[in-house]
């Protein structure tokens, strides 16, 4: 019934292919418009709204090595790198 259709990204310019089975999806869902965008722009569109995470260093309290953590580190708990971190969440 539905057959593969190649659209053009009113972004970026692009020809993108809307799936039979994305088609099949729209339809299920009630979906009236086909896609606009192709899927790079559809997520760099959706992730434009979130705001940057900003990111500190601090030096793993467990083997010295230089931690990027997602928080202003006070001093007050230990900060671990990702293999120290993973490492403690096994034992």
């Amino acid at each position: 019934m539905y057959e593969d259709r190649t659209l053009v990204c009113k972004d970026c310019g692009e020809e993108f292919v809307f799936t039979a089975g994305e088609q099949e999806f729209y339809a299920e869902k009630g979906f009236q418009n086909e896609p606009q965008r192709c899927k790079a722009c559809r997520a760099k569109r959706k992730n434009a709204a979130k705001p940057q995470r900003e990111y500190f260093t601090a030096p793993c309290a467990q083997c010295g090595k230089e931690a990027r953590v997602p928080f202003q580190p006070t001093g007050d708990r230990p900060v671990l790198c990702s293999e120290c971190f993973a490492a403690s969440k096994n034992q």
